[in-house]
């Protein structure tokens, strides 16, 4: 034997043994699947070894052993080869990078028992689909009449004729693959059923397989395609008469690129279609791009889009922004409504941004959906309007703050408290009133946003009015941070004032729980002024417990604000 081989046989011989013992200590601790990857490591990394050094093990299932280069490899007799051979299994390929929970895998359909009702070997590895792991099966061979010697010499007709159309000298690649019927027919005469055929040959590579996967898909997406647009642009500019023949092959183009989610390629026909449109004289091309257009727009197309965009991320997000801001305006209801079938964030966006660009010019149905039941559908439209910076927007916004879904509201003043406008002023300080107290609490907070002075005064009106004490403390604390947050002399003096109050027997109470919030309103001012009053109040020992506890939080609180983390955690 041809030492080269010798020293292949052996190797391969290193892997049976060790997975021959793996499989004795597995039967031994069978109910200790933990420890099955442990007792086939060793079976794994000889594997690897003839892997890494010759490549692909390929073993001949016989019904005794495994065989390699006509040398069997298993050095005892075990029942293991007749397991495959017996469900047709003929050959296996074990490929370089196979893991230890794929061996494990292989071993347990190796040791499973069919007669006892498991699956038969071969379903079972149809089921695992393991990666590095092939077989190949051969069913048999049938002519009716014909006796098996008889069978034998057909059948190696049949792989000589295949394995001469496999090996060859040509460039031709896929020469192989164009086996006619004429070539049956003068080759395999009298041949009348074949099934399981198996051709021994040399293998295609991983890398070969996908280089050619590669390079179909790109004929197919980035070649194919358009070469036909391109063709088709030709014909039409040496000059083509039947408008309606010419529509009907766009048409088709554009149902066959949606099926394909090709929307790179649509964009170019539109671009083409215009620069042709700009160029010519007649009004031919322009009834033709205002077709395609139209085409584009129509409900089933759209919502073909909509059904793409429902779960999943485009690869291409630009090639859809640019396919919508193509669309008209009369497109717009069909787009509302494939907007309420996406559910994937990033897509809503996406749809969103397109139809900003027709809200300034016509807000009505954006502005009709404002009073959905939908919370998502209102959040869309108001994200919408405040990008498409119509200058009534603000008070389109009004009506959401009659809406009944507190989220929605809520949002919808942050929103609005962007603008910065007298309008949107005007709405968070009508906010003020609302019947429902997380609404007035966030109005509290946004008023200064728009302008101190205002803001201060609005709150200490709010702060002196009898009905004040009235309000829920949480409330009531919200007013005096937002107060606070003015950052004006007033708004301190005053919490001075109240913190510098002396409690008599009969207004203890309430005397401690404006104190209290004196301290909220010098936190939310967070300014070194505050922050020394705070210390001021820390102090003074006078005060109660209770606002020194909470004068000194607030203090380190503004502190870790000013002047970064400086604070450990048993201060603060």
């Amino acid at each position: 034997m041809d030492p080269s081989v010798l020293e292949k046989v052996e190797t391969a011989r290193d892997f049976t043994f060790h997975l021959l013992r793996g499989i004795k200590q597995i039967g031994m601790y069978r109910h200790n699947e933990a420890r099955f990857p442990e007792f086939l490591a060793k079976a794994q990394e000889a594997l690897a070894t003839y892997t890494d050094k010759y490549g692909p093990l390929s073993l001949r299932v016989e019904q005794q052993n495994f065989m390699l280069h006509g040398e069997p490899i298993f050095s005892e007799d075990t029942p293991l080869p007749y397991k495959f051979f017996r469900d047709g299994i003929r050959q296996l390929i074990f490929r370089p990078g196979l893991t230890v929970e794929e061996l494990v895998a292989f071993t347990m359909v190796a040791l499973s028992e069919p007669e006892r009702g498991a699956e038969d070997v071969l379903a079972q590895l149809w089921r695992l689909s393991l990666e590095h792991l092939e077989y190949v099966m051969v069913e048999g061979f049938k002519m009716d009449e014909v006796s098996e010697s008889e069978v034998e010499v057909e059948v190696d007709k049949v792989v000589g004729y295949l394995y001469s159309r496999l090996k060859t000298g040509s460039d031709d690649f896929m020469r192989f693959a164009r086996v006619s019927a004429e070539d049956l027919d003068s080759k395999l005469d009298g041949v009348e059923q074949m099934r399981g055929l198996v051709v021994a040959g040399n293998y295609a590579s991983d890398d070969l397989k996908a280089r050619l996967q590669r390079e179909i898909s790109e004929e197919e997406g980035s070649r194919l395609f358009p070469k036909l647009v391109s063709a088709i642009f030709q014909v039409i500019e040496g000059g083509v008469d039947d408008l309606a023949l010419l529509e009907e092959v766009f048409v088709q183009l554009l149902d066959a690129m949606l099926i394909q989610d090709d929307y790179a390629i649509i964009n170019q026909i539109v671009l083409k279609l215009r620069s042709m449109a700009q160029r010519e004289a007649g009004d031919s091309i322009g009834a033709l791009l205002n077709t395609f257009l139209q085409k584009m727009g129509e409900e089933q197309r759209v919502m073909r889009l909509a059904e793409m965009l429902k779960l999943t991320r485009p690869k291409n997000p630009v090639d859809i922004t640019r396919y919508l801001q193509a669309l008209d305006h009369t497109t717009v209801p069909t787009l509302l409504n494939a907007l309420e079938t996406i559910e994937v964030p990033e897509n809503r966006v996406l749809m969103c941004d397109a139809l900003a660009n027709f809200a300034k010019e016509m807000p009505s149905p954006f502005v009709q959906r404002l009073e959905s039941d939908r919370p998502q559908t209102v959040r869309d439209m108001v994200y919408i309007l405040e990008k498409s910076n119509h200058p009534d927007r603000v008070k389109m916004f009004g009506l959401v703050l009659l809406n009944k879904n507190l989220a929605v509201k809520l949002e919808v003043m942050n929103i609005i408290a962007r603008g910065r406008s007298p309008e949107a002023r005007k709405l968070i300080t009508e906010a003020l009133n609302d019947s429902v107290g997380q609404v007035r609490m966030l109005a509290a907070r946004l008023l200064p946003e728009f302008d101190r002075e205002k803001a201060y005064v609005e709150l200490v009106r709010l702060i002196r009015d009898p009905a004040f004490e009235k309000r829920p403390y949480e409330e009531r604390m919200a007013i005096f941070t937002a107060l606070g947050s003015t950052a004006l002399g007033g708004a301190l003096s005053m919490m001075l004032q109240v913190l510098a109050v002396k409690p008599t027997l009969l207004n203890k109470k309430k005397v401690l729980e404006d104190k209290l919030l004196a301290v909220a309103g010098l936190a939310g001012a967070c300014s070194i002024q505050s922050y020394k009053a705070l210390q001021g109040v820390v102090e003074d020992k006078t005060q109660p417990p209770e606002v020194l506890s909470a004068a000194r939080k607030a203090m380190y609180q503004t502190k870790k604000i000013l002047f970064g983390d400086t604070a450990t955690p048993e201060e603060a």
